[in-house]
């Protein structure tokens, strides 16, 4: 495996992971800690416990460091060990540790100890009257997609970078911020999952394995670092945010960093996944991810006795929703699927989605409709949920055969919003993790009147990175008649757009994009004037992102050329994308059709 790690991933381990073990049929115990008085490790070194990623993004978020940023005390953890019980998993913001033990006498007298708390059951062996139903068959409201079915029209793709992937993208102003130069450089995320089956050798990823984009994995359900023999939830997901093959499929963040962590076991459901996931945030955290893309959720489990209910959903209840707001107390932006609870009498959010500085994730379909499996809101106290949407139904993913398929569930929603939230934050470093969630909700396409279906709409990206940036799309201060964001590029260096592909060019595409007629008719025709040679490629392509029109362009240096698409009257009412491109730079922008 081609895996690079932090210098500091060894130390990790041995704070948060003990053993290899199969939690199939384990009695498992959660045992709090009364104190970290003794602990040897202290707030004033914090190197010795936190990657320098970590500590600078606390430090350019302006938050400090606190007591549940330091380890269990070790003492406490070797007594409880020296009693013979296995320790799986550790909480240092809970200051828990996650044991097996068959000996249930013994639990209880561990309980007389003085530096124990308490102690919880949160996993037992599954009763012989319970038969476990395979994946994809479980009757209660998990993380599970509601289908997945190849897609028949692969070869008819000509001309998309994004493949069939376009819509789901494009739906968010994403293709735009990615011809700025945004596709998460420089950004580090954890995927939190189910395992990332063959993710490994898969050729998605192959880009992402060469440029050793994959810093490191662990499975905190089995205690090791194997994470590509599990299930294929994982991989589905990861090629959402990852996948890298131009044409076939394109990610919403193919150039960021990336943690593959599993915390679900597929084989039963207990209490102890929220636990598994709160260790491998606390992991993410240590490491210094910047994000945490997450497609799971919690309500209902094999043990009936540990169900949570509908007043549990009020982000300050369950384990895990615990969690997730202490990882965005980090400076962590948390992203969740909102559930897939919609059409189903539970019908609300599962948790973490329900986590106040959670951004949960709902899904619409292709056109941007509410998809009626999508869980609804609010949270049980009253906060709007899911926050945002993205497409989560008919959504592209890879194949475990590096093919294409397309599948429905708000796991699938989660990772589109994801991706795209790092990018924006690679375009605005300097911005808190709760800016760039805000940013997202005010971008929102019902953000005036957000509602507990689709909470505050389907983001608008580049909306969101003109608003962070202080930039108005379309704001025309010396009435020139040209946009300021293209007077400050052609007046004065603008990087985030300069450093990319220079202000003539870019440019260029831009005002293409931007004077054209929209709504259309049955043809497009508009005289342009260019100051250098250029090749320009026009395409009119469908939401599936097959080119239904092509007209290649050629301008001589400053002359005029007119340009035109005729015969557009075969072209049935609805939308369609115009897509605009010159060697490797490309634009693209909806058109509706009259």
């Amino acid at each position: 495996m081609r895996i690079s790690l932090y210098i500091l991933f060894a130390i990790f381990l041995l704070l948060y992971t003990s053993f290899s073990f199969s939690q199939d049929t384990l009695n498992r115990y959660r045992i709090s800690f009364t104190d970290k008085s003794n602990t040897p490790f202290a707030i004033s070194s914090p190197s010795d416990f936190l990657s320098p990623k970590a500590i600078a993004r606390r430090t350019n978020q302006g938050i400090a460091i606190v007591q549940n940023d330091l380890p269990i005390d070790p003492a406490y953890v070797d007594s409880i060990r020296g009693y013979g019980v296995l320790v799986l998993n550790k909480s240092k913001w809970f200051n828990s540790i996650v044991v097996y033990s068959s000996d249930s006498v013994l639990i209880d007298s561990l309980q007389q100890l003085g530096f124990v708390k308490g102690i919880d059951i949160i996993g037992k062996q599954v009763p012989a009257n319970i038969t476990v139903p395979e994946k994809g068959g479980l009757p209660n409201d998990k993380w599970l997609l509601e289908s997945v079915q190849p897609i028949p029209t692969m070869t008819q793709i000509t001309g998309n970078e994004y493949g069939q992937a376009y819509n789901q993208i494009s739906m968010l102003g994403g293709d735009i911020l990615h011809s700025l130069g945004y596709r998460g450089q420089g950004m580090t995320i954890a995927v939190i999952d189910a395992g990332f089956r063959d993710v490994d050798t898969n050729p998605a990823f192959d880009s992402l394995f060469d440029k050793g984009q994959v810093l490191g994995t662990w499975d905190f359900v089995d205690g090791n670092d194997s994470v590509y023999d599990n299930g294929q939830h994982g991989l589905w997901v990861f090629s959402i945010i990852a996948a890298n093959i131009p044409g076939l499929i394109v990610g919403t963040a193919p150039k960021a960093n990336y943690f593959l962590l599993r915390s679900e076991d597929t084989n039963s459901e207990y209490l102890i996944e929220e636990d598994n996931w709160v260790s491998a945030a606390e992991f993410a955290d240590s490491a210094g991810v910047d994000l945490i893309s997450t497609s799971l959720g919690y309500k209902t489990f094999t043990d009936p006795s540990q169900n949570h209910t509908y007043a549990d959903m009020d982000g300050n209840t369950t384990r895990i929703s615990l969690g997730a707001d202490i990882a965005a107390s980090k400076g962590i932006l948390v992203i969740n699927s909102a559930g897939n609870s919609g059409g189903s009498s539970w019908q609300y959010i599962i948790a973490p989605a329900d986590g106040d500085s959670v951004l949960a994730v709902g899904a619409v379909d292709g056109q941007g409709n509410y998809a009626s499996f999508s869980s609804t809101g609010p949270s049980s106290d009253g906060e709007i949920k899911p926050n945002v949407v993205g497409q989560g139904q008919g959504t592209v993913t890879i194949t475990e055969m590096g093919l294409t398929q397309s599948g429905n569930g708000t796991s699938f929603a989660a990772p589109v919003i994801a991706g795209m939230a790092a990018c924006l934050w690679q375009a605005v470093p300097d911005a808190t993790n709760m800016e760039i969630f805000n940013a997202i909700q005010e971008s929102g396409s019902q953000a005036n009147a957000p509602d507990n279906f689709l909470g505050y709409g389907i983001p608008n990206f580049m909306m969101a990175y003109y608003n962070l940036t202080g930039i108005a799309q379309d704001k025309d201060e010396d009435n020139d008649g040209v946009p300021d964001i293209i007077d400050k590029c052609l007046g004065t260096p603008y990087p985030a757009v300069v450093d990319t592909f220079g202000c003539s060019l870019g440019f260029e595409i831009y005002e293409f994009l931007n004077i054209i007629e929209n709504p259309i008719g049955n043809s497009l025709s508009y005289l342009y004037y260019s100051e250098t040679h250029r090749e320009f490629v026009f395409e009119i392509l469908d939401l599936s992102g097959r080119c239904l029109r092509e007209i290649n362009v050629s301008f001589d240096a400053e002359s005029y050329r007119n340009i035109s698409v005729p015969n557009l009257d075969d072209l049935s009412q609805g939308i369609y994308v115009l897509r605009i491109s010159s060697g490797e730079k490309s634009g693209s922008r909806k058109l509706m059709k009259k």
